[in-house]
């Protein structure tokens, strides 16, 4: 066979041809990845892995109705293992979080995706975020969520209704969407968070499409009598950092806004100490990590997925769209991550849709109501480690990273994927193998 780096003069380019060579997939241009992916349309074999006691990791082709994917399960016995969310403003590559005692990471839940650097949110990640013990952000609209405390999972179905307390005065609070404002209840504030943003797409000749948001109308509402409180992390805790009477606060100005009705409590002020207390019935002191997710598999399949679009951009929930999938499914004590695998650029792997998707939970004996979505498209990704071996990965291999500049090649980085703001991470109960 002749030599994979013919064509490349590039050092980083030949030794991601290499590496794509050596697990099979007959790439001979990265930039050719650009436009065409069909090189990755390679049914995977069936194989099953032990990753660790009470972990293992299986893989099988899956024939659709147009095309196939290939889905990668992620099987936890959760008397043997713990579950773990992770989250960070900053963000990780998956592979990064498998260390020590951890043995296996899977994308997390939906975050703002924007390819405008000079604009983000405090807070990436979407409605509610707990990581270590504190509240990083507030759900926006009734959502699920994976609330995790002392390693053990639970999916709850969550009203975005609670309370707080801000310079020690106590107060409830809504989301933003929730259907029955509160406002007229003295005390009551009204919760906006980067999930309130509308992404929209412009086009570009080198990547075909950017995403941003408009920063003139990335605003909470004008409204005569409010006052929007920005709310950010400290050191110490949350603070009110920003108050914008009148409303138009910017939505990514802190991790959440508070939005309060005159007469304006005088405690609201900036240097205010802000602590979450519950969120539905959940006392927060309860939780040690906690996610939104998307909506159940039989909520897509249904449509049912008003309160994710809008700050998704292009909604991956679209009937007849074909995207890769991550899936979460809780039962009993078995935990099941899942990536339906897919690159977009190829004619018959770009993925399943929420149809197909319900149908093949129904047919591995789920009930696709107890089955939520994880972000997926390019970020579907599980990585793992087997005894001492460096970690690997599965899904997404086909991930570029698009130019910054002009001038600037595209990247082969499916190993590391997109930089991620959340994950769900396995880790063994016993000290490092």
């Amino acid at each position: 066979m002749n030599a994979p780096t013919d064509q490349a003069t590039d050092p980083e380019e030949r030794n991601a041809l290499v590496a794509l060579r050596a697990r099979g997939f007959p790439v001979t241009d990265i930039q050719i990845l650009a436009r065409d992916q069909n090189a990755f349309a390679r049914r995977s074999p069936y194989g099953e892995h032990v990753i660790a006691p009470g972990v293992r990791l299986t893989a099988r082709p899956v024939e659709l109705e147009d095309g196939f994917t290939n889905a990668f399960t992620l099987t936890v016995d959760l008397d043997r293992a713990q579950c773990h969310a992770v989250s960070s403003s900053a963000g990780f590559h998956l592979r990064d979080l498998v260390r020590d005692r951890v043995v296996a990471a899977v994308s997390g839940s939906f975050s703002y995706i924007s390819d405008e650097p000079a604009y983000q949110p405090t807070e990436p990640c979407l409605d509610l975020a707990i990581r270590d013990g504190r509240v990083a952000g507030l759900p926006t609209a009734t959502k699920p969520a994976l609330l995790i405390s002392q390693g053990r999972p639970e999916v709850r179905l969550l009203t975005a209704v609670g309370t707080l307390t801000a310079a020690g005065h106590l107060h409830t609070w809504a989301g933003s969407k929730e259907p029955r404002p509160q406002q007229d209840q003295p005390g009551h504030l009204t919760v906006y968070t980067a999930a309130n943003c509308r992404i929209r797409y412009r086009d570009n000749a080198r990547t075909g499409f950017l995403r941003d948001v408009d920063p003139t109308t990335n605003t909470t509402p004008f409204t005569p009598g409010a006052l929007d409180c920005a709310v950010s992390p400290a050191p110490d805790g949350l603070k009110i950092t920003a108050v914008r009477p009148g409303g138009g606060a910017d939505l990514f100005a802190g991790a959440f806004i508070l939005r309060a009705h005159r007469p304006w409590p005088g405690h609201l002020a900036v240097g205010a100490p802000v602590r979450v207390t519950s969120v539905d019935t959940v006392g927060v002191e309860q939780l040690r990590s906690a996610l939104s997710l998307g909506p159940s598999v039989m909520d897509a399949a249904d449509g049912h997925t008003e309160a994710w679009d809008q700050s998704l951009g292009t909604s991956p929930f679209r009937p007849a769209a074909r995207y890769a999938r991550t899936l979460l499914a809780l039962r009993d004590r078995t935990l099941q991550l899942q990536v339906l695998d897919g690159a977009p650029l190829t004619r018959d792997f770009q993925g399943a849709t929420v149809r197909e998707t319900a149908d093949l939970c129904t047919a591995a004996g789920l009930d696709p109501v107890q089955v939520f979505h994880l972000d997926g498209g390019q970020t579907s990704k599980i990585a793992f480690r087997r005894e001492r071996r460096a970690p690997d990965v599965v899904g997404s291999l086909h991930y570029l990273k698009w130019p910054a500049t002009d001038g600037e090649p595209f990247r082969w980085q499916g190993l590391d994927g997109r930089l991620l703001r959340s994950a769900l991470v396995i880790t063994i109960s016993r000290g490092p193998r």
